[in-house]
């Protein structure tokens, strides 16, 4: 998390009170959460440049600058009174934009904002099928990790990444079936699992707070980011300071249902719509998690080369009718049929809040709770 606040005396800015809390990082007058190391030489052009998921702050002689990557996946905001990852530290913030890079002089004063679009950081390729395959996996296996574990649902997307890494598997649970359905996944590939059973009064307990970590109180919302605490909370527990996850699948490969009903530019459309707002409608939720239990989001699935090459593939290669019957992300199935067995790479999966059985909870509990604390 980063946050910066300011001091102002005769109408500038005299001084700077600035920190960074893992996973974020500071590099002399530089703060940044992401992968990669940021280069200021590249600052006009950042979101095109860092080819990661990114927020970065710097302080520069003339100015400060600002840098938000083309997906949203890093949330900041900034006021008047500083810069920061969460909207709470500030008095009336403003977001930064996905894509946007900011220069605030030291007179409080907004002097440069231009937006980078999610087309002109990634481009289209005609590609291959095959060849598309062999560079996506190429990408996940190139992917460092240390001291993580894999958050495991026993789906497709989790179980693939299982494969992939060699890395301890953990989940969090307020559902039975699923509970069965993990250690029945965990076990067709040879591996162990930890798993979290969450209990409904866990579940009412933890609303407000994860409501004010996210800073967000709709069902929808809520409803992903219970399951994503408990885990989160339950990896630091273990002593993980990474946690890796399969966020990106659905919107890189056609895992929604809605998916169904499209074809044609239709589908494509949909397709492109989902991925480059899934900042503003999942990834700052996990982000501002990940910040309130110190843990890094390890996210193979949204590598900038997977991201490219995934988006080269057509839709319907994603989306996919055989005998009769619409087949979601069949492409990745297909990849994935070279690790896993038939049983996991054909079988569908419930989304995390459905399937985690919080959602369920979640609206016997939600209407009240929230009337009586003021939401």
């Amino acid at each position: 998390m980063i946050a910066a606040f300011f001091e102002f005396g005769e109408g500038r800015i005299k001084k700077i009170y600035a920190n960074s809390k893992y996973p974020s990082n500071q590099s002399g007058n530089v703060f940044y959460d992401s992968q990669l190391v940021p280069n200021l030489k590249f600052a006009d052009e950042m979101p095109k440049k860092l080819e990661c998921l990114h927020a970065v702050v710097a302080f520069r002689p003339s100015h400060i600058f600002i840098s938000r990557d083309v997906l949203g996946g890093k949330p900041i905001y900034y006021s008047s009174e500083g810069v920061a990852s969460l909207k709470s530290l500030l008095q009336d913030p403003n977001k930064v934009l996905p894509g946007e890079i900011l220069k605030i002089d030291y007179s409080g004063q907004l002097i440069e904002r231009r937006r980078y679009s999610f087309e002109e950081v990634f481009k289209k390729d005609q590609i291959d099928c095959e060849e598309a395959k062999e560079k996506i996996l190429k990408s996940l296996e190139n992917i460092k990790v240390k001291n993580a574990c894999i958050a495991f649902s026993g789906g497709i997307d989790s179980s693939l990444l299982a494969s992939i890494y060699d890395l301890p598997l953990i989940a969090a649970t307020a559902s039975r079936k699923e509970e069965e359905i993990i250690i029945s996944s965990a076990r067709l590939i040879s591996k162990d699992v930890e798993i979290l059973r969450i209990t409904e009064d866990q579940i009412l307990n933890s609303m407000l707070k994860v409501a004010e970590i996210i800073e967000d109180n709709s069902f929808l919302q809520l409803s992903i980011a219970i399951p994503l605490y408990f885990v989160f909370e339950f990896a630091r527990s273990l002593g993980y300071s990474e946690i890796v996850l399969g966020q990106g699948a659905d919107e890189l490969f056609g895992g929604y249902k809605r998916y169904e009903r499209l074809s044609g530019d239709d589908l494509e459309n949909a397709l492109l719509k989902d991925l480059s707002s899934i900042g503003e409608n999942n990834l700052v939720r996990d982000t501002k998690l990940s910040y309130n239990s110190e843990i890094k989001l390890i996210l193979p699935y949204l590598d900038w080369e997977v991201i490219r090459v995934a988006t080269s593939v057509p839709g319907n290669e994603k989306v996919k009718k055989l005998d009769g019957k619409i087949v979601r992300k069949y492409f990745l199935r297909l990849l994935a049929s070279e690790f896993l067995p038939g049983e996991i790479v054909w079988r569908e999966k419930r989304a995390i809040q459905y399937s985690t059985g919080v959602a369920k909870i979640l609206k016997r509990l939600f209407s009240q709770t929230m009337r009586d604390h003021g939401f």
